[in-house]
């Protein structure tokens, strides 16, 4: 767990009256994304939880400090925090703050240490033949369909899908 230095967590008997429990996770924004911002705050605790940086019983920021550090209005983060409860992800308490609740880690950290090093791989392969952060991600984003839509079609089905079009869904 990513915890900021100094923080302690909320089951903590060591933290004292002096000690506020601070968030394992921070928030950032792009503006240029496309992407509303209290999605961009769902999406970053949904990543984080996957990627197990959050687990059950961690706090999320404060609302006042997630306003003051992206300078944005209260109701945004309000907002954020509703739709990952309504998910069934976060839990308030009143006067304490917003909670983890569940989690959606779906691969222990050892694998995903591996998985993000072989993709790490990759990615200096990807820039070696010229590939922007652009074409990185129209690139994977088109494998990745593929890859789901061979798994849909396999099951529905019940036989492999050819393999032998390697190219297919590259625009």
């Amino acid at each position: 767990m990513v915890i900021v230095k100094g923080a302690s967590r909320p089951d903590d008997p060591s933290a004292g009256a002096d000690h506020e429990p601070v968030s394992p996770i921070r928030f950032g924004l792009d503006p240029g994304s496309g992407v509303p911002t209290y999605l961009q705050l769902v999406q970053q605790v949904e990543h984080a939880l996957r990627l197990g940086y959050l687990k059950p019983g961690d706090q999320l920021p404060k609302v006042r400090d997630a306003v003051a550090s992206l300078a944005i209005n209260p109701n945004t983060v309000l907002k954020a925090y509703r739709e990952l409860e309504n998910k069934g992800l976060a839990a308030g308490r009143p006067g304490q703050g917003t909670f983890i609740r569940a989690t959606l880690s779906q691969v222990a950290l050892p694998e995903l240490a591996g998985l993000r090093k072989s993709l790490l791989v990759w990615l200096d392969a990807a820039d070696a033949a010229g590939l922007d952060e652009d074409g990185v991600v129209a690139l994977f984003t088109s494998a990745l369909r593929d890859f789901y839509k061979r798994r849909a079609d396999q099951a529905v089905h019940g036989r492999a899908a050819s393999d032998d079009n390697e190219t297919e869904g590259v625009a």
